[in-house]
């Protein structure tokens, strides 16, 4: 009876690549935790030698923060590697099926850039992870940046090389390109894919000590960024006008919160680059500009979540796909903006009111606004688990809506 139980994961969609995305992602909101409350005065981000420091001569409860960040580190690192596993194992079988071969013909093309997307999400993963568990990492990190960047542009090259297919088939002839069904901002799935690459080559902008690194991955991350930000004003603004004419459609719902994710990391990169330009070129910015800088940023993202949440309220998206007993892979896109809007908090509050000087670490301002960061950073985890049991559980009569 059970080799005949089927499960909604079996009928692929690459938008699955977002399964390894969100917890990729709740890896990092993990990162946060000890990037922001374990000191390391000598290094731009912790590393082994500072975790076993602080966790030695700190508190019960930094101790205790440091075990939760590392015990979730480890967590999500594995499921982030396991499902990109399996995802890369489906897609090949997929690849071999006519419904890939339609796919291709239509525009859920576009979320074919989930796969670079994720694989991008994993580099980073896999850093975080050395840093934090590998004893002497960053006596050879000099030696790794090299290879990061040779990494995410093979990566970059796929995602372009997937961009290339699918403009070049819908713009070289009309008609190809479904409008109504472009009722949705499924199409930023391309320039989400492209900024997570822009931010995996600034990490070394703002990393290295070596003047020929940083350069190189100042002008590959600008490079990026700025295409992504032209893709999205785009893909967005050719998206609102179908929405206002057909709706949002359904399956794609959560994709109205896909520019939260592409605005942490975005924000990110512009961080990045900005403390590689300090430290090898001699720029200098405020703290304060460095504030409300976030604080625009944050801002975008409370309306595109505030957006998000209206929309698929109204069109009963979380009863049906969330608690109820429905399935699409789109689902998955949800995890991302609890991710990113995290992951932002947690920016905003250290690198802009604390620096600035407005709030002080670690006071009673302090937590209650990290406490909003931990709260979304459980949506996320919670979400995770949820559509785990939704897709991946074996169920009689479950099947996956392809989301376009």
């Amino acid at each position: 009876m059970a080799d005949t139980l089927k499960r909604p994961a079996d009928t692929y969609s690459p938008l699955y690549f977002l399964a390894s995305l969100g917890a990729g992602g709740i890896a990092v909101t993990f990162f946060m935790f000890l990037m922001f409350w374990v000191p390391h005065p000598d290094r731009p981000v912790p590393v082994f030698e500072d975790i076993s420091a602080a966790f030695t001569k700190g508190g019960a409860a930094l101790q205790a923060g440091i075990v939760i960040a590392v015990l979730g580190i480890a967590l999500f690192a594995v499921l982030n590697i396991k499902s990109l596993l399996w995802n890369l194992s489906s897609y090949a079988t997929f690849k071999r099926t006519q419904a890939y071969k339609t796919l291709r013909n239509s525009n859920a093309e576009s979320t074919l850039l989930a796969m670079p997307l994720a694989l991008a999400m994993s580099v980073n993963a896999l850093f975080i992870v050395g840093l934090v568990f590998v004893p002497g990492l960053w006596s050879v990190v000099e030696y790794l940046f090299p290879m990061a960047l040779v990494a995410f542009g093979a990566i970059a090259w796929i995602a372009f090389r997937l961009i290339g297919d699918f403009l070049g088939r819908v713009l070289s002839k009309g008609g190809v390109f479904d409008v109504t069904a472009h009722n949705s901002f499924a199409q930023l799935l391309p320039a989400f894919a492209v900024s997570m690459i822009a931010v995996g080559f600034s990490a070394p902008a703002a990393m290295s000590t070596t003047p020929a690194t940083v350069t190189v991955a100042l002008l590959l991350s600008t490079v990026l960024g700025v295409v992504a930000i032209l893709y999205t004003l785009l893909a967005a603004a050719t998206a609102v006008g179908s929405m206002l004419q057909h709706g949002t459609a359904r399956e794609a719902g959560p994709t109205l919160m896909i520019v939260v994710p592409i605005v942490t990391v975005l924000g990110i990169m512009a961080l990045r680059q900005n403390h590689g330009l300090h430290t090898t070129f001699g720029v200098h910015g405020g703290d304060g500009e460095t504030m409300i800088f976030l604080a625009r940023l944050l801002s975008i993202q409370i309306a595109f979540l505030g957006l998000g949440a209206v929309v698929l309220q109204a069109q009963g998206y979380f009863k049906d796909f969330v608690i109820g007993s429905r399935t699409s892979p789109g689902s998955y896109a949800l995890v991302c903006p609890a991710v990113a809007f995290s992951v932002m908090m947690h920016f905003f509050i250290n690198k802009g009111l604390v620096a600035a000087g407005a709030i002080a670490k670690f006071g009673l301002a302090y937590w209650s606004l990290s406490a909003v960061a931990i709260a979304a950073q459980i949506v996320a985890i919670l979400l995770v688990w949820r559509l785990g049991r939704q897709h991946f559980a074996r169920r009689a009569d479950a099947v996956a809506v392809p989301a376009e």
